[in-house]
């Protein structure tokens, strides 16, 4: 049915309401002739009421300026850009992010819709559709801030002018969904995940528990015995060195049983994945220092710009409301005694014992220990600094610190960073 003010004249509607106002006619009898639903209605006799004098059906078009030239010539050549990523074989690129260069606009200015973007490629002919998605049927299980610790890694070569691969290593809180710790490494060990757990304990406290996989570097696992082998530790019965971290300080540790359990820090990785290598391509980086700066600016976006698709909140705001309202299961960092340093806590630790000249022997450089009897075992704390391309070795006997020396990493080759 054609719209009221093709059938009818203002003046014609303005009579039919000032009888219905002054009751000589009643609502229905004007629904029926005027073709309208009682809202409609309604609303009609409400701007009528408001001012029956300046009461008109006609309205005015609001159409929205146009673009200008520059902004669709920048929204052509990202498109076009993104066309030459996707048909590079060679890149690990293969759909359109039309919200990646929506947030690209907005960085230089140009504020413009996905939508437009979305129309815009359908005239360039880089368009695809996107692939029919599940349902999204995700929950936050958890009650509060660092009740859960989701940690993991993922080795990626996060720029295709880079030569190598390198490893980001992240801490995501399970229930606010925000990284607590990202940062990316030239390769994965075992000092690479103390450090980032003491960064993020330092800073945000001691959680309740940590979610990893089975990774050899948070949990021995050992196969099955075999007719020629037999196993003498058994899963569980050695302690990784960042286990041991994690009892020192007292978290508990929980392991995923499969890469789909990790789901919840894989959908970030996916995210950051997808942006920091379009921004490499499209930049050309080729250092790990220049990758960095890309990370932390997405990382920022993550926390504090992107609505979280499960909890329908910023990751930030979320933890920061939780923090204030005291729904925070962080526990403040303190040095368990007998540690006088954060160094004793957080590193690397061996077991030598003390011979017969008062010296210890570390990866074929033997080591003076004075004040300690011969034949006890000293326990070595070893911190890596490679920065400095020293390395840091502390003696503890019977819970005091007797020793200290520093070494150039180069003269201790078995110690892997």
């Amino acid at each position: 049915m054609e719209q009221i003010h093709k059938r009818f004249t203002t003046d014609q509607v303005k009579a039919m309401l000032k009888a219905y106002c002054q009751g000589n006619i009643d609502r229905s009898s004007i629904e029926e002739i005027l073709g309208i639903s009682k809202t409609r209605f309604f609303a009609l006799v409400k701007e009528y009421r408001r001012s029956p004098a300046e009461f008109t059906l006609a309205y005015q078009r609001v159409s929205h300026s146009r673009l200008p030239e520059s902004a669709e010539k920048q929204i052509e050549v990202e498109l076009l850009l993104e066309k030459s990523l996707i048909d590079d074989v060679s890149l690990p690129i293969t759909s359109y992010n039309y919200s990646a260069i929506r947030d690209r606009l907005t960085d230089r200015g140009v504020r413009v819709s996905v939508p437009t973007i979305i129309a815009r490629a359908k005239e360039y002919d880089c368009y695809q559709a996107r692939p029919k998605k599940k349902a999204h049927d995700r929950e936050v299980v958890t009650t509060a801030i660092g009740a859960l610790i989701q940690h993991d890694a993922s080795h990626h070569r996060w720029s295709p002018y880079a030569k190598e691969k390198w490893v980001l290593i992240t801490s995501l809180d399970d229930f606010s969904r925000k990284l607590l710790y990202a940062d990316l490494f030239e390769e994965e060990s075992t000092w690479a995940h103390i450090k980032a757990a003491e960064t993020m304990m330092c800073k945000y406290g001691i959680p309740l528990r940590y979610y990893v996989d089975s990774l050899r570097v948070f949990r021995f696992v050992q196969s099955r015995d075999s007719f020629w082998r037999k196993h003498v530790l058994q899963t569980d019965e050695a302690d990784p060195q960042w286990k041991q971290v994690m009892r020192i300080v007292g978290t508990e540790v929980i392991y995923a049983l499969s890469p789909q359990a990790k789901g919840k820090v894989e959908r970030p990785y996916r995210w950051l994945q997808d942006r920091i290598v379009r921004t490499c391509a499209i930049e050309k980086l080729t250092s790990i220092e220049d990758v960095r700066s890309v990370l932390k600016s997405e990382v920022n976006r993550y926390n504090n710009r992107q609505v979280h698709s499960t909890t329908g909140e910023i990751p930030s705001t979320r933890f920061e409301k939780a923090r204030k309202e005291g729904n925070s299961l962080f526990r403040p960092f303190v040095l368990p005694k007998p540690y006088a340093s954060p160094k004793d806590v957080f590193c690397l630790r061996e077991k030598r014992m003390v011979n017969g000249y008062r010296r210890i022997s570390l990866f074929g450089r033997e080591i003076e220990v004075p004040r300690v009897p011969v034949r006890e075992e000293v326990e070595l704390h070893l911190i890596p600094d490679r920065l400095r391309t020293i390395i840091e070795i502390r003696i503890w006997w019977d819970n005091h610190i007797v020793h200290s020396v520093v070494y150039p990493s180069k003269e201790i080759p078995g110690v892997h960073f």
